[in-house]
C-alpha cells in the first residue's frame, strides 16, 4: 500500500465540510434558539412558580363527575360525525385538483404552481379561524365544523396526494400515452393503482387529526364535544371538564387503535 492510498483511506472523504463550517453553524443554531427564546419569552421559572396553581387546579377536576357522561353521549356521536364528515368532504375536494399540483401530470407550470398555492392557503389557515367564518356564515352547530375540517384537511391531503404521485414509477404513464391513452386512462391504470395504499393510509391519519380537531371546534360554537367542555369550564365545573377530558381520550385512543389496524390490513394487502 503506498503513502497515497493509505491517505485515501483514513482522510477526510472529498466534499465533506471541515470543523469550520460544523462549528459555525453550531453557533448560528444556538444564536437562532436564543433569538427565540427572547421573542417567545421561555421562562422556566415562571414556570415552576405555576406549578402550584396547575396543582390546583387539576386537584378541582377530580374526581371526574361521571354522572356528567349522560350529556356528553350526544356531543361524543356528534364529534365523531364532523370528523367523518369533515375528512370525506376534504377528499371529495383534494382528489380532483391533485392531479394538476403534480409536476409530471399537470398540464403546465402555471397551473402547477397556482393549485399549490391553492393547498398552500387552504392548509395555512388555522381550522378554529375557518369554523369562526363559517359560524358567521352558516350559524352555530356542527356543519360550520364539517367545512372547516374539510377546507384545511383539503389543502394537506392535496399536497400529500401531488407529492405521492410526482414520486411514483413513470414507466407506466409512459406506456400508456405511447399507445395513445388519454389523461384519464392514464390516471385510472397508472397513477391510482400506485397511489392509492399511500392514499388511504393519509386519509385515515386525517381522520384522527379531524376527530381531535372537532372536539376543539366546539369551542367557537361548532359543535360537538367541545362545546359542553367550554361551557363546564366557563361555570367553573371542573369536574365535568374532567369528565369531558377522559371521554376525549378515549375517543382518540379508540380512533388511533382502529386505523392503526385498518392501515395495517392494507399495507399487508398491498404487500401480499
Amino acid at each position: 500500500m503506498n503513502l497515497r492510498t493509505y491517505a485515501f483511506m483514513v482522510g477526510r472523504p472529498a466534499g465533506r465540510a471541515g470543523w469550520g463550517p460544523r462549528l459555525g453553524m453550531a453557533v448560528l443554531a444556538i444564536a437562532v434558539l436564543w433569538w427565540a427564546a427572547r421573542g417567545a419569552q421561555v421562562s422556566f421559572g415562571e414556570l415552576l412558580k405555576g406549578v402550584p396553581w396547575i396543582g390546583d387546579f387539576l386537584g378541582r377536576m377530580f374526581p371526574p363527575n361521571w354522572a356528567f357522561l349522560d350529556r356528553l353521549w350526544v356531543p361524543a356521536i356528534e364529534t365523531v360525525q364532523i370528523a367523518i364528515w369533515g375528512t370525506l368532504l376534504a377528499v371529495l375536494l383534494a382528489v380532483p385538483f391533485c392531479f394538476f399540483a403534480a409536476r409530471n401530470l399537470t398540464p403546465n407550470l402555471a397551473v402547477f404552481h397556482f393549485t399549490r398555492q391553492v393547498f398552500n392557503v387552504t392548509r395555512g389557515i388555522n381550522e378554529i379561524i375557518l369554523a369562526l367564518i363559517f359560524v358567521a356564515a352558516v350559524g352555530l352547530g356542527p356543519f360550520p365544523g364539517v367545512l372547516a375540517l374539510a377546507v384545511h384537511g383539503a389543502g394537506m391531503l392535496g399536497k400529500f396526494f401531488s407529492e405521492s404521485i410526482e414520486e411514483i414509477d413513470q414507466g407506466p404513464i409512459e406506456a400508456l400515452r405511447a399507445t395513445g391513452a388519454g389523461p384519464i386512462q392514464t390516471v385510472i391504470f397508472a397513477v391510482l393503482p400506485q397511489v392509492i395504499t399511500a392514499w388511504i393510509a393519509v386519509v385515515l391519519y386525517r381522520f384522527e387529526t379531524n376527530l381531535r380537531q372537532a372536539t376543539v371546534l366546539g369551542m367557537v360554537g361548532a359543535g360537538g364535544i367541545g362545546f359542553e367542555l367550554v361551557g363546564s369550564m366557563k361555570l367553573f365545573q371542573y369536574q365535568d371538564t374532567a369528565t369531558c377530558i377522559a371521554v376525549i381520550i378515549v375517543m382518540v385512543m379508540a380512533a388511533d387503535y382502529v386505523s392503526t389496524k385498518l392501515r395495517n390490513w392494507i399495507q399487508r394487502g398491498a404487500h401480499g
